[in-house]
């Protein structure tokens, strides 16, 4: 049973906005084969700055268990794993191929024993209460179709004293750069990510869904609905991206 004190509240309105999220995780098998060289062309390789970043946050105590949902193809998980710190490491799914692409990058590393993948649904995961130090979560929660009972999930397995780290994309502070960054995600990256992926549609999706998720002090405040102390929302790289950071 969970430990928090209040009830689970209502999706928010924003979040019944924008493409479903039903089923999304076979758009990612898709294109589960161009999904690194994507994310770090698209990015223009800060992702691997932004990843480093969740790290720096992790619990300073030692022996860490900790969750990355949506773990994808691994990236997340892997740079977790390499913090001394951090004696297991669980990643979950629900797309088997990018998983497989995640095997495969485990295999090559130090980590076997310490790690291990899981296909399942960040909203009904398999742990006991109380289970993790750290829950971790980059780019996926905006995907899940409830973002409430993800972050209810994410609180429950967590230990008392847990951190959650949740890295999702967000958009600049108006200006000009937030008007030349949207003609970015409208414009070009759907180009780019339909001719090398082959998967149009899974690049407006990101752009669609980017553009109407909650971010900064809106995201913050469904973290704290669902328990989660010390909420805080870390803009990275002109807002482009954001950490926020939640403790149980």
């Amino acid at each position: 049973m969970s430990t928090k004190a209040t009830p689970m509240p209502a999706q928010h309105p924003m979040l019944d906005t924008g493409p479903s999220r039903v089923e999304v995780w076979r758009m990612f098998d898709r294109i589960a084969h161009r999904y690194d060289l994507l994310n770090h062309l698209l990015s223009f390789r800060r992702d691997v700055a932004w990843r480093r970043h969740v790290v720096r946050h992790l619990p300073t105590s030692t022996n860490l268990r900790v969750l990355d949902l949506a773990t994808g193809t691994g990236d997340l998980l892997l740079d977790l794993c390499q913090v001394k710190r951090v004696s297991k490491g669980i990643g979950v799914d629900m797309a088997g191929k990018m998983l497989a692409f995640a095997r495969r990058k485990i295999v090559g590393t130090g980590f076997v024993r310490s790690t291990s993948l899981i296909r399942g649904d960040a909203l009904r995961l398999g742990f006991l209460d109380n289970s993790f130090d750290a829950v971790t979560i980059a780019f996926g929660i905006r995907n899940v179709a409830r973002v409430d009972a993800a972050l209810e999930e994410m609180y429950r397995v967590l230990r008392p004293g847990g951190r959650a780290l949740i890295l999702e994309f967000s958009l600049p502070p108006s200006g000009l750069f937030q008007k030349l960054y949207r003609f970015y995600l409208r414009h070009l990256l759907p180009r780019i990510g339909a001719m090398i992926s082959g998967d149009g549609a899974a690049y407006r999706y990101l752009h669609e869904t980017i553009e109407c998720f909650p971010y900064g002090e809106a995201f913050c405040d469904l973290m704290r609905r669902q328990g989660f102390q010390r909420v805080q929302a870390q803009p990275l790289t002109l807002g482009i991206a954001t950490l926020y950071c939640g403790d149980k």
